[in-house]
């Protein structure tokens, strides 16, 4: 991280020891804490730019890219030539899927620094970025679905070891499956059209907000985000079981991107998917979108592993991701969070259009992207994107629509739990060590009928193959990051 020199003033002598420790933070990936400390740091030496800028960067590590964006710009403020300012703004605005606002900040860069090599790099790969995304924008108004390919029309070569389909998709065909993606092999391309030619039919037929029955005696298992982390995923089967309509799951979305096991889980919980339609249920997360897939590893991971028809399909089939469930009428699980406004009933959920790419404001966006804060009433997100929510937003929500709980993910927790708003909502988050950086642990919720107390597990991120998360990510924003 930035270092200066102080003055002799006491308060920006104690600002900059507390900078020291924030940089030490953060180097241990302890990045809430970081961000703490410079938030101390800044209260004793308001006007110091690298402050304002280091803090972005801790905001990055978070995703909180809306608060990124707001410290980069006060850093700038402060300083129209530090350099690193437009540099953190700039991959915060890249990492929200903002090429054209990132390219502004980068040719800035290049203007205050116009000899500097690495300067002129990135503005061209921001170029690049911003040329792409026109590209695809004008290649996507001729659109047509792939969901029509045949996939029994594809030849399975005799030479071909791995598992096959013979008619539909068994247990036995999954468990083999599993088997291979845990040896870093692969399906034939014909099994993959076929799972997810099968999951686009099962999906498009599901309600926006599913209502899930937990029978007397039964039990039923949430999870959340597991982004790629694939062994993470075997570990949860191996300490809970398989998924089946006897061991039901939901998985609570943002199942690809950063882990760059992701088409191995994908698979997997859409080949249980189509086995056991009632025995595993898929919520949308903001993560299940062509822009944040280009980003952040998934769709790069695809075309390496198969290729661009299978790529696209991806896409069709995350538009058909339903994007709420209740349980038994008490539980409301969505992968993100609340709304900007009160009043919002359940039936309003089940008429949102969800079969598109997630808008960047209203109902939609709101359920993928939005997260609580301790406090009450709503605030600006730290992401940029939906809304924080307080206690009295969550009571409020529960009480009009006749709920007991909200269960949400989206959000890294220490503990992969965390218990908050007196009590009516928790968070579940499910990659340990995140990104293999944050030293998290994972958890799962357990539900038993007919009380549906949660039970909690927590577990340990478990080795994997010396493949870093990433691997596929968009170049420039890896360079950057």
């Amino acid at each position: 991280m930035d270092s200066v020199n102080g003055s002799a003033s006491p308060d920006v002598g104690k600002s900059e020891e507390l900078k020291a420790q924030a940089n030490e933070a953060f180097q241990a990936h302890r990045f809430a804490r970081a961000i703490d400390l410079y938030s101390e740091a800044i209260e004793l030496n308001p006007e110091n730019a690298v402050l304002y800028a280091n803090r972005a960067f801790a905001h990055t590590k978070l995703e909180e890219y809306g608060s990124a964006i707001s410290d980069a710009t006060r850093a700038i403020e402060i300083n129209p030539k530090y350099v690193k300012g437009y540099y953190r703004r700039g991959a915060a605005y890249l990492a929200m899927g903002k090429e054209k606002e990132a390219l502004k900040d980068f040719r800035q860069v290049a203007k205050i620094v116009p000899n500097d090599p690495d300067a002129r790099r990135k503005l061209k790969e921001c170029e690049k970025a911003v040329n792409k995304a026109k590209f695809e924008a004008a290649i996507a108004l001729e659109w047509q679905s792939v969901m029509t390919l045949d996939y029994t029309t594809i030849e399975v070569e005799e030479s071909y070891q791995g598992p096959r389909i013979e008619d539909k998709i068994t247990l036995d065909f999954v468990k083999k499956m599993m088997e291979e993606f845990k040896n870093q092999k692969t399906i034939h391309k014909r099994y993959a059209y076929q799972i997810l030619l099968q999951t686009h039919e099962i999906l498009k037929a599901t309600p926006t907000l599913v209502d899930i029955t937990v029978p007397p005696k039964g039990h039923f298992t949430i999870c959340g985000d597991i982004h790629g982390q694939y062994y993470d995923l075997l570990n949860i089967f191996s300490l809970n079981g398989l998924p089946s309509e006897e061991n039901p799951y939901l998985f609570n979305g943002d199942f690809v991107d950063r882990g760059s096991f992701s088409v191995e889980c994908i698979f997997t919980l859409f080949a249980f998917k189509c086995l056991y339609p009632t025995g595993l249920y898929l919520s949308r997360g903001n993560h299940e979108s062509k822009s944040m897939n280009k980003i952040y590893g998934f769709d790069g991971e695809v075309k390496t592993k198969f290729n661009e028809t299978l790529s696209e399909m991806f896409t069709e089939v995350f538009c058909c991701l339903p994007l709420a469930n209740v349980i038994n009428g008490k539980i409301f699980v969505v992968h993100g969070g609340l709304f900007s406004s009160d009043g919002v009933k359940l039936s309003d959920i089940r008429l949102i259009n969800r079969f598109r790419e997630p808008p960047e404001e209203g109902l939609m966006s709101e359920i993928l992207w939005s997260d609580p804060h301790p406090g009450v009433g709503r605030i600006p997100s730290k992401r940029g994107v939906g809304v924080a929510f307080g206690a009295d937003v969550t009571a409020r929500f529960l009480q009009e629509n006749n709920l007991d709980l909200v269960v949400r993910s989206h959000e890294v927790k220490d503990e992969g739990y965390e218990e908050t708003h007196d009590g009516q909502l928790i968070t579940v988050f499910s990659a340990p060590n995140y990104c293999d950086q944050m030293g998290n642990k994972g958890a799962f919720i357990r539900l038993e009928a007919p009380d549906l107390k949660p039970k909690f597990t927590t577990f340990s991120a478990v080795p994997h193959p010396a493949i870093r998360p990433m691997q596929y990510a968009n170049n420039f924003f890896s360079m950057l990051a």
